[in-house]
């Protein structure tokens, strides 16, 4: 280990903390930690430590704490004499790589808690060696490692709950701002920070909202995200922010408000004419995306989006045909969904051309997207963004240039909407079918289970196609209408068909939007319902 004093001044006294804070020091400054009842158990129990119990831990822990206490008191008695210390720091390293074997029994968490170290060792995360702070950080990625950590939630939420105590999220960042990615230790320092306080997330939810309230995580990662040359750091980074982002509201706005918005748009831009060169970047990638589509999630960032070209750069990325085409189409769909002003962006700046080519099958061919799950993803992207454009324009030059795609060409989108409708309408009848059988064979299913079931099946999207087929009838065009009167009855269905899935979808509306925003799409569909009648 190299003992070099890398962040300390040596001509100042150093106090550490963690000491200062707990009464380590007498005010004489002779350094006494108070740990009689350890001691004691050491003096009845002088051999090895072999079998990790409670009372082999207690030995570990004394001894650590003991090379703590006189690391702390040569620090401070030779302030300008590493020399003098320099063993301590050796031995406090050692005996730091010896607490890892406390991740084999998680079960003994609450009793380290219960004996205070967990402060001892989050406070030398502050350590004037670096060499220290980096071999606390890879002891804490340890202790919560995922698999450590599984089928033992109570032991696990109780040491997350000390080191949140104890500052933890707060040391954490700060020492990862003072690590350098030009030394392999700390480059290794920076990705087992990043991994502990996800699996500090993973064991409580909150955590991501704590780290991004109390410490500058989110301004930290932002900066790595925007750096040009990709590494393990930059696409670990891009995966912590898109957990930060999830589910939560607060860190969408947090971010928007820090000009993330942009910063992520800059990011991906990167790749706007080439893709990634192995399939790590391609990961980075797609988590860039995923970070971009919940900032989407406010309509404040909706608007940020478009301030920053987001529409322009997405239509940019789906014509130049490379791997980031389909994240570019679920972008714009979190973009344009309840947004007006993206979807006239969207128009204006003739993205209907490449849209349509893409609803028409028109795509990229590679390795990746000839799976059939790609497509089907895509397909069901694009229909989205369809019908977020059909309820974003609702009239004037943009919707005749909208309702126009559907007459071109001999009208051949709304063939290839039928298309889409008898697939996923057959999808949604054989999940049925076969979820009728289960419930003969006493499997009972509520209502809510039978409905989301159906939703995985496909009948999100088949609805979505009713609604723009209500939109397409709802125009009073007659050759469309005719149309789809024709492939209606070539499949021996009738409109009252599309009646059902639209009556299903209005029932099942939420009001996540609040009360009148359902009340308004509930009129909406009831007045495609008359329309698709009337006749």
């Amino acid at each position: 280990m190299d003992n070099r004093n890398k962040r300390g001044r040596e001509d100042e006294t150093v106090v550490h903390p963690f000491a200062a804070e707990n009464g380590a020091f007498t005010s004489s400054g002779a350094g006494e930690f108070d740990l009689s009842l350890l001691e004691a158990l050491e003096n009845s129990n002088n051999g090895g430590v072999e079998v990790l119990d409670i009372r082999a831990m207690k030995k570990l822990v004394l001894s650590f704490e003991r090379r703590l206490r006189d690391n702390l008191e040569g620090r401070m008695k030779y302030p300008e004499q590493p020399e003098k210390f320099a063993d301590t720091e050796v031995e406090l390293h050692e005996d730091i790589e010896r607490l890892k074997i406390l991740a084999g029994t998680p079960e003994l968490y609450p009793e380290l808690v219960a004996l205070n170290t967990v402060s001892s060792i989050v406070g030398l995360l502050g350590h004037d060696n670096i060499d220290i702070a980096i071999d606390v950080v890879g002891l804490l990625m340890d202790l919560t490692d995922e698999d450590v950590l599984e089928d033992n939630d109570e032991p696990a939420r109780i040491l997350v709950e000390a080191l949140i105590e104890n500052n933890a999220l707060e040391l954490l960042v700060q020492n990862i701002s003072r690590l350098s990615e030009a030394d392999p230790d700390e480059t290794a320092a920076i990705y087992n920070t990043l991994s502990t306080i996800e699996n500090m997330v993973e064991v409580n939810p909150a955590v991501a909202e704590l780290v991004c309230e109390r410490t500058k995580l989110l301004r930290w990662l932002l900066g790595r995200i925007k750096v040009r040359e990709f590494d393990g750091n930059k696409q670990y980074a891009s995966e912590i922010l898109a957990i930060l982002l999830q589910n939560s509201t607060a860190n969408q706005k947090r971010l928007g408000q820090m000009n993330g918005v942009d910063a992520v748009l800059q990011a991906v831009a990167m790749y706007k004419s080439r893709d990634p060169k192995s399939s790590d970047e391609e990961e980075m990638l797609e988590n860039l995306f995923d970070c971009l589509c919940c900032l989407l999630m406010p309509v404040e960032n909706k608007e940020r989006f478009l301030k920053s070209e987001g529409v322009e750069l997405m239509i940019i990325i789906m014509k130049q045909k490379k791997s980031a085409y389909s994240s570019a189409i679920r972008a714009l769909d979190f973009a344009m969904t309840k947004y007006h002003p993206a979807c006239e962006r969207f128009v204006d700046v003739l993205g209907l051309k490449t849209a349509f080519a893409a609803f028409m099958g028109k795509i990229p061919l590679s390795k990746k997207n000839k799976k059939e799950s790609y497509q089907e993803e895509l397909e069901e992207r694009i229909i989205s963004l369809i019908a977020s454009l059909f309820a974003g324009i609702t009239r004037g030059s943009r919707r005749e240039r909208l309702l126009s795609k559907f007459v071109e060409n001999e009208c051949e989108k709304i063939d290839r909407l039928m298309e889409l409708y008898m697939r996923y309408s057959d999808r949604v009848r054989s999940e049925t079918e076969r979820m009728n059988k289960l419930e003969l064979d006493d499997l009972e299913m509520d209502d809510d289970e039978i409905y989301n079931r159906k939703l995985e099946a496909g009948l999100y999207t088949l609805q979505l196609i009713a609604v723009v087929l209500g939109h397409l009838w709802s125009s009073e065009n007659q050759q469309m209408r005719a149309r789809i009167d024709l492939l209606l009855r070539q499949q021996k269905l009738t409109k009252h068909d599309v009646k059902a899935v639209l009556l299903e979808y209005q029932d099942n509306i939420g009001d996540v939007d609040g009360p009148e925003e359902k009340e308004r799409e509930q009129a909406r569909i009831q007045r495609f319902i008359a329309a698709l009648l009337d006749q």
